[in-house]
């Protein structure tokens, strides 16, 4: 025990291969404990930043001794495997995550690889549109001839767990939607509790001596994942529709048109996104919603950026997977194209948060760069 713990105080440009070998072993169980507790259980052992820590240091012994890779990394991760109580269903389109930024720079970085990877230059105008990136659970919602037909959880990425009879209690997300939607389109968004809720519910809890929650992401997820839909109902779940996953066809071409289409659909999206044209539209966005951060009845963990064009967020290289490197957002929910080519929720876009210190961001497993392109079917 106290060569391990030795171990795990040296930087890891001081291990030697065995011990690089033993710290690859104990943080591959040990980040795997933190994510059973926090997916399967909504009961996180540690916080956002030690999380990270544990991810980065995995991440950083792996590029400095690729060999000792180990078949069960971290890094090989995405999200968590479905709970056992709940029955299994397979996203037509892969449910992916996102990639963090911590500083200015590493915006700026992101906007120029987007130019390199579309052969962008300097003169042409590249938008992105800027959204909050809510600290909720992941959902997909199937809806078939505007019908709700199905409701799933991210689960692993691939698969995830139906919760459909819960689903459909949530006030936000409607059994069928307005409009002229497509024939298929899967709609996918972030289920919270809004902070005022959130601590009414807690203190209804305490009082009644029941369990209270770590934090309202935690109360959302616990709320959605129960058996008995009717104590999801007497939770004030809320919900933000901010993309897709398979669709028979898109209503608009453009991030900024299908949050116009959601809304058109009776989904509700967060209003406070914007259509940003440079870095300094970007980061000023990202000021204005930190400084605003207190007063907002929702939990957030960054700033989402997405290339505003659907047709160059499809243009991808076959087998062109560069990780940004958040769960490391990469590392754990997807692969990643330069521009991220989206099969759904779309192309480009990357989470920043850059107030916090690196490694301190939130977790990879909610959220940069995510990998989805749109998919027809």
């Amino acid at each position: 025990m106290a060569d391990r713990l030795m171990v795990r105080a040296k930087a890891v440009e001081a291990l030697s291969e065995d011990e690089a070998r033993l710290e690859l072993g104990w943080l591959a169980a040990e980040i795997a404990r933190h994510a059973d507790a926090y997916y399967q259980d909504d009961a996180p052992l540690v916080d956002d930043a030690t999380y990270d820590a544990l991810v980065q240091r995995n991440d950083a012994l792996e590029a400095r001794w690729p060999a000792l890779k180990r078949a069960d990394s971290p890094s090989g991760q995405v999200g968590a495997a479905p709970a056992v109580r709940f029955a299994k269903l397979a996203h037509a389109a892969p449910m992916l995550s996102l990639d963090n930024a911590f500083s200015t720079d590493d915006v700026a970085e992101f906007l120029a690889r987007i130019r390199r990877f579309l052969s962008l230059g300097d003169d042409v105008e590249l938008a992105l549109t800027a959204e909050p990136k809510i600290d909720g659970l992941s959902l997909n919602l199937r809806y078939e001839d505007g019908l709700l037909i199905q409701a799933a959880t991210r689960g692993d990425g691939e698969v995830g767990e139906d919760v459909t009879a819960n689903v459909r209690t949530v006030a936000d997300i409607p059994e069928r939607l307005a409009g002229d939607p497509p024939a298929l389109i899967e709609v996918r968004g972030e289920v919270y509790l809004g902070r005022a809720d959130f601590a009414a519910l807690n203190a209804a809890q305490a009082a009644s001596g029941g369990k209270t929650f770590a934090n309202p992401r935690n109360a959302a997820a616990g709320a959605l994942r129960q058996l008995d839909p009717a104590i999801t109902a007497s939770r004030p779940l809320r919900f933000f529709a901010y993309g897709w996953g398979a669709t028979a066809s898109l209503p608009a071409d453009s991030q900024t048109g299908m949050l116009a289409a959601f809304r058109a659909y009776g989904l509700p999206v967060n209003l406070r996104h914007a259509l940003c044209r440079s870095l300094d539209e970007l980061m000023a966005f990202y000021s204005a919603l930190e400084a605003d951060r207190a007063s907002l009845d929702y939990d957030i963990d960054g700033v989402v950026y997405k290339v505003d064009r659907l047709d160059w967020r499809a243009r991808r290289r076959t087998g062109a997977q560069s990780a940004l490197g958040d769960r490391a957002q990469v590392r754990r929910r997807e692969g990643a194209d330069p521009v991220a080519g989206d099969r759904s929720s779309g192309g480009a876009h990357r989470r920043a948060d850059p107030g916090r210190q690196a490694g301190a961001g939130d977790r990879g497993r909610r959220g940069g760069l995510e990998r989805d392109p749109a998919q027809r079917g």
